[in-house]
Parts: structure tokens; sequence; C-alpha cells
């Protein structure tokens, strides 16, 4: 990753949007992609992931601040100059033209000899596993095989970066897993850089190299999935990716990179610090359901409390159990199918554990 913004290959700096004069639905972003990336911009509606991919594709301006693509400053070069390809939830595909005709089309307005054109279309279909398929029209087409032309169309005229708005939103879930693994492997193989627009985190995890996550209009934190999952840097991102458990208290003690915590309820316990303001402080405590042990070995947890099984449930590879304790009944515990769960029963009382550097102390809520 380059050190600076600026010299990213696709760069957002000091970028604010509103829409009203008033209200700013972008705040101060700055953000940078590398040639070849696959950067998802991810948030719950309104967090302003989608208005910045339109100011990328010209769509929206910018209310103040600077879009840079390739090291040229693209405020004011209009959508169709920007050799951008994109690729939206509803297809957008021409239903009068055959499958051939959608793809040859953005290759036609810019005058690219027919012969060329030809080869160009064979090869994006191929790339898309719908090489038979050009005959026909998107109506005789099913969802994915649609949403395959579309990106085949996004990246038929070979454009310096595609930029993709939900595009699986529309499918079922079987077909949108799919379609996540077919697109990562188009990327890898064609090194194309990729800004990919979703509120779905299992989509952005699966598929980004790095995942940026937005919230009311301000970047809360930009990783790769597997950091964004194990190191987030505040209890949004934590509770926005993947599941969590959380539990609100009073920092005690703080020494190099551990805290501990008082509950509300009375208990205390050991975290690793991530983002407090000290001794006194609220914190967020932040623990991965997968990171706990249910009747842990003595010795091998340094945090330990009783809990009562309230809840299991089985999903096949593992027994999801709903657990509670330190005035928390929504505690869930993943307990591995290849673990022995027989015991368990609900209404029980358990011995419950996990490690302090598994458990991070974040902001407190606003």
């Amino acid at each position: 990753m380059s050190t600076s913004i600026s010299d990213a290959y696709v760069s957002f700096q000091e970028v604010q949007k509103s829409y009203d004069g008033e209200n700013l639905v972008v705040k101060d972003l700055n953000l940078g992609v590398e040639r070849g990336e696959f950067m998802t911009m991810l948030g719950p509606s309104g967090s302003g992931k989608t208005t910045c991919l339109m100011m990328l594709a010209g769509f929206e301006t910018a209310t103040s601040g600077e879009i840079m693509l390739d090291g040229t400053g693209i405020n004011n070069v209009p959508p169709w100059k920007r050799d951008i390809g994109i690729v939206f939830q509803n297809y957008a595909l021409f239903p009068h033209m055959t499958v051939r005709e959608n793809l040859a089309y953005p290759l036609e307005v810019r005058k690219v000899p027919k012969n060329e054109i030809t080869d160009r279309v064979e090869k994006a279909l191929g790339m898309v596993q719908l090489s038979g398929f050009a005959g026909r029209r998107p109506g005789q087409l099913s969802g994915g095989q649609q949403q395959r032309v579309a990106v085949a169309r996004a990246l038929v005229f070979e454009p310096k970066l595609v930029l993709m708005d939900e595009p699986l939103g529309a499918l079922d879930k079987q077909l949108r897993e799919q379609m996540q693994y077919e697109i990562k492997h188009i990327h890898e193989n064609l090194g194309v850089t990729v800004v990919y627009v979703t509120h779905d985190q299992s989509e952005a995890l699966t598929m980004s190299n790095r995942v940026c996550v937005f919230d009311d209009g301000v970047v809360q934190q930009v990783a790769p999935p597997d950091v964004l999952y194990e190191q987030p840097q505040n209890a949004f991102v934590a509770q926005f990716i993947g599941e969590n458990n959380t539990f609100l208290g009073t920092v005690r003690e703080s020494q190099a990179d551990r805290c501990v915590v008082e509950l509300g309820t009375g208990e205390v316990l050991k975290a690793l610090t991530v983002n407090v303001d000290g001794v006194g402080s609220q914190t967020t405590l932040s623990l991965r359901p997968e990171r706990v042990t249910i009747n842990p070995e003595a010795g091998s947890c340094d945090n330990q409390v009783q809990g009562d099984v309230k809840e299991l449930i089985y999903l096949g590879d593992h027994i999801r159990a709903r657990l509670e304790l330190c005035g928390n009944d929504q505690f869930i515990v993943k307990v591995p199918n290849a673990a022995n769960h027989s015991h368990l029963r609900e209404g029980e009382s358990v011995s419950v554990g996990w490690l302090s550097e598994d458990c991070r102390a974040l902001d407190a809520p606003n």
C-alpha cells in the first residue's frame, strides 16, 4: 500500500458532499485506493458509501475537496470521459439488444474497429462463462446470467476502473454467494481496480483486499477483512462486522496494553486496551462469540464468570448457545460441532471463560 493517499490510483482528498447546503452526507473523506485493488465501501443505508461511488463515477459532484484518478483531478470531467466501467444492482441492460449487442455498445461509442469489437466481446463473454449466450436477449436470461452480462459489459472496453453498486442485491442467497466468488476470481485474473459498494458485511469480507467502513458520512476504519474482524478500532465497527458480544463498564485500572473494567453489575473483567480515555472513563467491551469457552480448564482463561444457558440452536457446523451472564441475556457462544456439546442443557448454570487479549476495550456509546 502507498504511504500517501495523494499517491494512490484513486484518491478522495478532503471530500465533502451536501445536498441541501447544510447537512453533510460525506464528511472530510480522505481515502486512497491502490492500482489493482478490490476496495469495498461498506456501511448501513444512509452512511454515505453510495454517494462516494456516485461522485467517483461523475453522477454527483463533490461540494468540496478533490477526487483524483491516476494522478489527474476528475471533479470537472463528465462521466463518459472518465473511462470507468459501472455495474448497478438493476443490471441496466438494453432489453431490445442481444447479449452481443449489449457488450458491443460501449465499444461502438468509443469507435473501436469492428473486427476488434468481435474479439473483445467473445473474450468478455468467455470471462463470465457465457460464450453460448451471445444471441439471446436479457429477458431470456436468469438474474445471475444478466448480472454476468452486466459485469462483462463493464469490463469489455478495458476501463481504468470498475465501480459496482450493490450488484448482487437482487439475487437469491445461493446465487449471490456464487457470484461473489466469480467476481473475485475475475478481479484476480484481470488485475483491474474495483471499488464496490454493499451493506452486506459477509460480501465485503469475502471479496475485498481492503474494506472501508462508513457510518454517518465518516470513515470508521479501513483495513483488510481479517484485520477489520479481528481488530476493530471502535465499537461501531465491532458491532457492524460479524457477530459480537458487548458489555458496558468503567475503566478501573490501566497498565501497558491491558485494562481492568468494572461492569454495572459489579463483575470485574480484564481486556485489551484499544480505544479508551483512561481510568474512570466509560468503555464498551467487545468479544467475538467464537473466542468464548464453556467450562474452560482451570487457569486457561484470565476472565471467568458464571452464566445460565437460555437457548441452544443446532446449526450443523456449530451450536449457537445464548447465555445470560453479567446482566446480558443475549450473550452468544459458538460451540464447534467437533467439541462435545452434548453436556449442555438449557436452564443449567455453566462456567464461561475467555482471554483478555480477545476482549477489546473500545469507545463508549455516544
